[in-house]
């Protein structure tokens, strides 16, 4: 039971710990203004607790706290004597617009028992307050009502920091002019930013040179003015560089991170819509979150084009690179999703038609089929045909300089998964310290390049993988040489081959039409091949360390072909390549060491360049239970783990990450699941089944170098999870770089 002064006519306020614990929203910044030394209303607050036992004890005609209640009231007197006229006003942690407005004007009450008559004004008026919070606030024991002295002067509202660029005000509120301030205006925001740390929007009172705060609650603001504002403290000696980066959230950050349209000028515009959600996207049209899903549990970019989204489309929403709807507007739910998730969108394209039951569109004069390209600008609303190139956003002043703090307290290093140079060099430009997954056979999807891959697949014996893999050869050397060149000496650590065939091998009549008629093959003929290499299931099946093991020819092509990638980027540049080549799916310690003994054959007699020999490594991934179980032997013959967090969640709740989302939705809503395992890292499982291998692994090697390359590695709660392992560094997408140097440092 509290009530307290936080900003008293005269004298200063001394809170307990209990009183200072009691407040949020107005209260909160009220209270920090006036310990700052800026002029405040007088104010004093009371707890639910308290006003509930000053009514119980009016009831039983006792008056035992309300003399404490009515010494409260009186510190809101100033030094004339006269009792002022009051305010009230809530004071919540969020802002609602369920919770009373302020009820000014109130008259002081003339005796001790109308000061908790609720036939009184003031009473009236607390209680009011108080019920206000019941619909919607789930701890009352927490709630609190300001009460105030009336203010004299001119009421001006404005806000501490601009909402879109941080800029420091007063700013106007929705672009509304705030009217005549004092020159002090500017010095009295300052002390209130730098004592509250946050946007904030003031309503004060203006008298002649003077303004007073009368209340404060924080202003929604854009990630970029978040993070300008928090460099812009540091420069004005307001905070430490430290707690800049301890006041953005990392989640944000990703907003600020996308890509536009490189040159749009000779492009073919299909449409145009209004622009929701900034950034460009391109990818794959998809018609339903299903299939939206499944294409991001593979890698691939796609745009959910529908007719207009709702809350049972989240999910596909979230999968989908992009989104593009025939209805809705800035304020439709596509739209605020999309700026919440930071998802480019494109909404109100009235000349977009959906077609479910045969999945086609139309938009303009053009029709569409599922798994054709399209590109959207959700800056300027634009809708153009194909996949356009991006120019991707670069990462430099307020962002450059908060990162650039970051580092500077990060023990763990972030990686980047990439396995093109483009990717790679947008990695870079976010700060990427190497790159901790190259896979593979991500490198062959392009067209010309599936076909070479499915004739490896679908080699019936030695002599037609040996004609495969002749042209696969040459496309790895070169790729292999660039990325290194690219990466200036910074590891590289290349995933052996791992294409589960399902995501490899031609489904429709179409497709299988296609690449019978570029592998010169009759359709029957290939039908008959895929019948005998199909797989019950793909995921667990003739992949990763099992093709290096039953196809040798696979594993010399691509050691060779890293090899020569390796001499052909030392040959150009100075610094020496450090190559890390890394075993998957591995299950036993056997497998391991022949894949080793294989490996290290071929490099031995590879002819590398000395510096580039000295800092090969060999490791391997740990995505399997029983690998993380069998650690400790396996750590003997590596000099790396990298866990791959994907195929570890997979494998350790017996879940498809393919066939996930048709149910783990319903798993969340029924609360059987708090979270999605392959968004948000599984602690208590997953979790365990890491700590136990880093452990083992250790205790083996004590040189053992720990990487995390799944995508959990650029989920923020995952991360801090990592960070109180023995890892040395972490692995995630290129645009989330920056998420987990940010985090990491926290």
């Amino acid at each position: 039971m509290e009530m307290f002064a936080i900003a008293p006519a005269t004298g200063k306020a001394n809170l307990s710990a209990i009183q200072d614990g009691l407040l949020v929203g107005k209260a909160l910044w009220l209270s920090r203004a006036a310990n700052a030394g800026l002029p405040v209303a007088p104010t004093i607050v009371i707890s639910r607790a308290a006003w509930n036992a000053l009514q119980e004890e009016r009831k039983a005609h006792d008056d035992r706290l309300r003399v404490h209640w009515v010494a409260t009231l009186f510190r809101l007197v100033g030094r004339n004597g006269r009792p002022p006229a009051l305010v009230v006003r809530t004071s919540s942690a969020a802002h609602s617009a369920g919770l009373m407005p302020a009820r000014p004007g109130l008259s002081p009450p003339a005796n001790e028992a109308e000061s908790v008559d609720p036939a009184r004004p003031l009473a009236r008026a607390i209680s009011d307050a108080f019920g206000s919070y019941a619909s919607f606030d789930p701890r009352p024991e927490r709630q609190i009502v300001i009460i105030q002295a009336m203010a004299d002067g001119d009421v001006r509202q404005f806000l501490t920091r601009d909402a879109q660029n941080g800029a420091l005000g007063p700013a106007p509120v929705n672009g509304t002019p705030f009217g005549p301030l004092p020159a002090s205006a500017t010095a009295f925001v300052d002390l209130l930013d730098a004592a509250a740390g946050q946007h904030l929007s003031c309503l004060v009172s203006v008298e002649g040179d003077t303004i007073r705060l009368l209340s404060a609650r924080t202003a929604p603001a854009s990630a970029a003015a978040e993070l300008e504002a928090a460099v812009d403290r540091v420069a004005r000696g307001r905070w430490t560089q430290r707690e800049a980066v301890t006041h953005i959230d990392p989640a944000r950050l990703q907003q600020m991170l996308h890509p536009r349209l490189r040159s749009p000028e000779s492009a073919t515009v299909l449409a145009n819509g209004l622009g929701v959600s900034p950034g460009a996207a391109s990818g794959v049209i998809v018609f339903n979150s299903e299939d939206a899903a499944r294409l991001k549990a593979r890698g691939r970019h796609c745009i959910l084009v529908v007719t207009e989204t709702g809350p049972t489309d989240i999910e596909g929403m979230k999968a989908a690179t992009g989104i593009l709807t025939a209805r809705g507007g800035m304020t439709s739910h596509a739209g605020v999703v999309a700026r919440i998730t930071g998802k480019p969108c494109v909404a109100g394209v009235r000349t977009l038609s959906v077609n479910l039951a045969e999945l086609t569109c139309r938009i303009g004069s053009r029709e569409f089929r599922q798994g054709d390209r399209i590109t959207i600008d959700g800056t300027d609303g634009s809708v153009y045909l194909g996949a356009l190139p991006l120019a991707q956003p670069h990462i430099g002043g307020a962002m450059g300089k908060l990162l650039g703090w970051s580092d500077a307290s990060r023990r763990i290093a972030v990686r980047a998964n990439a396995e093109t140079v483009e990717a790679v060099n947008t990695a870079l430009s976010f700060g990427a310290e190497g790159i901790g997954l190259a896979r593979s056979e991500h490198m062959f999807f392009s067209r010309e390049r599936l076909v070479a891959l499915r004739r490896l697949i679908l080699s019936e014996d030695a002599d037609d993988r040996a004609k495969a893999l002749t042209g696969l050869v040459d496309f790895q050397t070169e790729d292999y040489s660039a990325i290194f060149m690219a990466m200036h000496g910074r590891p590289v650590t290349v995933r052996l081959f791992d294409p589960p065939l399902h995501e490899f091998l031609p489904r429709t009549d179409e497709d299988i039409d296609e690449t019978a008629q570029s592998l010169g093959l009759e359709v029957r003929a290939l039908k008959l091949r895929l019948d005998r290499i199909a797989e019950i299931n793909p995921m667990l099946g003739h992949r990763g360390v099992r093709l290096a093991i039953t196809y040798p020819e696979i594993l010399k092509m691509q050691i060779e072909a890293l090899c020569a990638g390796v001499r052909a980027a030392s040959a150009r540049q100075s610094e020496p390549v450090t190559l890390e080549v890394m075993v998957p799916f591995v299950s036993t310690v056997s497998e391991v060491v022949e894949v080793k003994r294989q490996t290290y054959a071929i490099v031995e007699q590879a002819g590398l360049p000395p510096a580039a020999r000295e800092r090969f490594a060999f490791g391997t991934m740990i995505e399997l239970p029983r690998a993380a179980l069998r650690a400790g032997d396996i750590a003997e013959h590596v000099d790396f783990f990298s866990f791959g967090t994907n195929d570890l969640t997979q494998t350790t709740y017996g879940i498809s990450r393919d066939d996930a989302p048709a149910f783990l939705s319903a798993y969340q809503r029924k609360g059987l699941y708090d979270l999605d395992p392959f968004v948000t890292l599984d602690q208590k499982g997953v979790g365990e089944m890491i700590t136990i291998a880093i452990e083992r692994g250790k205790r083996a090697n004590p040189n053992l170098k720990i990487g995390i390359c799944g995508e959990h590695a650029g989920d923020p709660a995952s991360l801090w999870f990592f960070s109180r392992l023995d890892v040395d560094y972490v692995s995630c997408s290129p645009y989330r770089v920056p998420v987990a140097r940010l985090t990491l440092a926290q």
